[in-house]
Order: C-alpha cells, then sequence, then structure tokens
C-alpha cells in the first residue's frame, strides 16, 4: 500500500512572500504528521526561493517520520546533504525561472555527472531517489549508477485530458513502476496529484510512496493541514 509523503515547499512560499516567519513549514511538518503523514519531504532550492537552510536543519531534529530532501545535483548541495544525513536525498533537476520542477532529470544523459554524487550519499548511508520521467530508459540508467529508488514524474498522468490519454499515462505509470521493481528499484511517485486523481496511482502494484505538496497546502488553506493531510491519507489507503 502507497504511503504519503508530505511536501511542505509551499508553506515555506506563502512565508517568503512577505518574508517573515509564519507560516513555519516546521510547525506544518509536526501537524502533518500527527495527522497521519508518513513522511516529510522539502526542496532546498540553490536560490534559497522558499525553503531555507534554517528549516532542513530543524526538520531534520524534529521528524519523527522520515526527512526526504530533494535537490539538484550540485557540490553545494551534496555536502549540506552529508552534514544534514536526511533518511533519503532525491535528485531533481532545477532551473532558476521555473515555477515548479517542470520535468523529470535526465538521468542518462547525465550519468558521469551523477554517479559521484550517488556514491558520495551512498557512502555517508543516505538512500538516493531519482526523480525522473516515466520511461525505461531512464529506470535502467539510475539502476546503473547506483540510486536506490526513483520517483516516477506523475505530471504528465495529472495534466492529461479525462478519458484515453489519462488512461494511457496511467498504464505507462504501471509498466514503468513494474519495470523499476523488477531491477531491484524502490519506487515512489508524485507531481501534480490531488484528491481528484490521486486514488488511481495509489492502486498502482509497487508504488510505495507519493510526495504531495501543492494541493494538500491549496486544501489546508481552507481546512487546516490536519483535516487536509487527513483527507489525502485516506484516499491514499
Amino acid at each position: 500500500m502507497a504511503t504519503l509523503g508530505f511536501n511542505v515547499d509551499h508553506i515555506a512560499t506563502i512565508r517568503q512572500a512577505r518574508g517573515g516567519r509564519e507560516p513555519d513549514p516546521v510547525h506544518a511538518a509536526v501537524i502533518a504528521e500527527l495527522a497521519g503523514a508518513h513522511g516529510i519531504t522539502a526542496h532546498l532550492r540553490e536560490d534559497r526561493r522558499h525553503i531555507q537552510d534554517r528549516d532542513v536543519l530543524l526538520l531534520k531534529q524534529t521528524v519523527t517520520t522520515r526527512l526526504n530532501l530533494e535537490m539538484a545535483c550540485t557540490a553545494e548541495m551534496v555536502k549540506i546533504a552529508v552534514e544534514l544525513f536526511p533518511a533519503m536525498v532525491t535528485l531533481v533537476p532545477e532551473k532558476r525561472g521555473e515555477k515548479t520542477t517542470e520535468g523529470g532529470l535526465a538521468v542518462r544523459e547525465r550519468e558521469k555527472e551523477l554517479a559521484p554524487a550517488i556514491e558520495t550519499l551512498r557512502n555517508h548511508n543516505i538512500l538516493v531517489s531519482m526523480f525522473i520521467a516515466p520511461d525505461y530508459n531512464q529506470i535502467k540508467a539510475s539502476k546503473r549508477i547506483g540510486a536506490s529508488h526513483v520517483e516516477l514524474h506523475t505530471g504528465y498522468y495529472a495534466n492529461a485530458a479525462s478519458g484515453t490519454p489519462c488512461a494511457e499515462m496511467l498504464e505507462t505509470l504501471r509498466e514503468m513502476a513494474f519495470a523499476a521493481n523488477k531491477l531491484g528499484l524502490c519506487v515512489n511517485a508524485g507531481h501534480g496529484l490531488n484528491y481528484q486523481n490521486v486514488t488511481a496511482v495509489a492502486k498502482l502494484e509497487f508504488i510505495e510512496e507519493l510526495n504531495i505538496g501543492h494541493a494538500i497546502v491549496a486544501r489546508a488553506s481552507l481546512a487546516g493541514i490536519e483535516t487536509a493531510v487527513r483527507d489525502m491519507v485516506s484516499l491514499i489507503s
């Protein structure tokens, strides 16, 4: 059965809009765990547009489930991850001008660059996941360079029109989750999942965790984090 990893980035986005102290993503993480979230995800971007260094340090101290640090593959971020020692690092593509992560990491095209970073992280007993498109070549490349997990980008499914396109993308996710599992990789998924489309993905075999942020924060703005997280956990389970 899939579990929920709550991404606290958009809590920090609201805070940074005014440059103050509230709302605090660390406080949100505590409430989310009490409401049933099975893990906490935070993306420390190079430009620090939302999550700050202070946030990940406090999250490491307070998260009682599992802390998943999303980051670009840079020397600075690898150094931070080694010092922070989260349970998992998820390597993601990163562009300065994007509103959110736009696609999966080009692992196959960047193997020589990514492999040393993965080796460093794994040598420090940190699990490493690759955020990739649901594509077999990217899955094989992730396995080759030493990742233990892949996170399948579900944005293509979430943005597909209802009917045939959506069904086709769901089938692709199913096939790629199966393929990754056969190669010995653990499988997570995320991006664009919400209260309307999450159940079908949660039912797919071999997907272990769904990382969801924006939809939960959007509902939490009206109903509160506890209710929003409990509702999502209920749909997933």
